[in-house]
């Protein structure tokens, strides 16, 4: 079966090298009306995205976290999903559901893109890469932070993943175990 959506999450990998060029105003506006367009539980949008194009920004975005973060640095883009945590009791899923929108927007962008997980990681040994973010981009003390989403042109291809490699076996069909 042929469906857009489908035939972006065949090819779609977590793209963690760029190349040294910027992403179009037109692009990113793109990506921006994705995010906003997302469902949200009850229509309350409790997210907040942070477009950062800034290099500087973006090097220190980099070391957001102990690991999984560094690609950042190199990024000519990156979206910080956040959140007013009173608007909504879901927010994490509410920002889940727009992250991944953003990541298939960039795709059928030719864009690639990389998900680091901010929410409950640490920085470092003092301190949390959630509060580490918050601190560097101002963020409201009743905000939250979800993810940062890597975007740029690929400076790597990555074959999507072989379907006898997908995980079939964890469907189950009206009852666990059938």
């Amino acid at each position: 079966m042929n469906s857009v959506i489908l035939d972006l999450l065949r090819k779609r990998r977590s793209i963690r090298k760029f190349q040294p060029q910027s992403v179009e105003r037109d692009k990113i506006e793109a990506l921006v009306e994705a995010a906003v367009r997302t469902p949200t539980s009850r229509g309350r949008n409790p997210w907040e995205f942070i477009v950062v194009n800034d290099q500087k920004l973006l090097q220190k975005l980099g070391i957001a976290k102990e690991h999984g973060s560094a690609f950042l640095t190199n990024a000519p883009l990156a979206i910080v999903v956040a959140a007013d945590a009173g608007k909504s009791d879901v927010w994490t899923e509410d920002c889940s559901i727009a992250a991944i929108v953003i990541q298939l927007t960039a795709e059928e962008l030719g864009l690639g893109s990389c998900w680091v997980q901010v929410r409950l990681r640490p920085h470092d040994a003092t301190s949390s890469a959630e509060s580490y973010v918050k601190d560097l981009l101002g963020l409201p003390d009743n905000h939250v932070v979800e993810c940062i989403v890597g975007i740029g042109y690929p400076a790597e291809e990555k074959a999507g993943h072989p379907p006898e490699n997908l995980p079939f076996g964890h469907v189950h069909l009206n009852t666990f175990g059938e």
